[in-house]
């Protein structure tokens, strides 16, 4: 994690918590996130990127015992590659545990996530206790931010928290797969 003090961590938590997005390094690309059980948040999240509600959003967490608390495991045929892929660049598509809000898989019987191996990342979750949204920094269409600058030519600095950091070595956005066939989504 390097030079991410606990006192950053804890502010963007913090943030989180209070219904703010915060952008934060992952794997390839500065990612936005937001507490995925607060429905304001999220719409104000997919308003800022101009993003459709219907594509549904991506989680990520840093372990598999949170993931396991959104969606059931048991119930995918692949869950021995799941686990073996995590944690790491890989997001898989797996069916939610009873009780998960629409807001967060859109127009899909499934919820996207990911065990994220980012050390920034993966910090921020386990500061704020659980997994985050995690969408690529960048309006709906455009590229993913990958500097801070590119962040800030996109957005307004007051509608985001920052919390600084290296991204990973990813030159691309994960890998999405279907768990149940897998099918290679994106």
């Amino acid at each position: 994690m390097g030079w991410i003090s606990g006192f950053r961590l804890r502010l963007a938590a913090n943030a989180l918590r209070n219904g703010r997005i915060v952008a934060y390094p992952t794997e390839a690309v500065y990612g936005l996130g937001c507490d995925p059980f607060n429905e304001d948040a999220v719409r104000k999240l997919l308003a800022l990127k101009r993003r459709s509600q219907t594509k549904g959003l991506i989680l990520i967490a840093a372990d598999v015992e949170a993931v396991e608390s959104l969606v059931d495991l048991a119930r995918v045929p692949l869950g021995a590659e799941v686990r073996a892929g995590w944690p790491g660049p890989t997001t898989w598509l797996i069916p939610p545990r009873p009780g998960i809000p629409d807001w967060l898989r859109g127009a899909h019987d499934s919820l996207a996530v990911r065990v994220t191996a980012h050390p920034v990342a993966a910090a921020l979750c386990r500061v704020f206790g659980g997994a985050i949204v995690s969408t690529s920094a960048n309006l709906s269409g455009h590229r993913p931010a990958r500097t801070p600058v590119r962040l800030w030519c996109q957005f307004p600095r007051r509608a985001i928290h920052f919390l600084p950091g290296r991204l990973g070595g990813a030159v691309r956005p994960t890998a999405i797969f279907d768990a149940m066939s897998g099918r290679r989504i994106r």
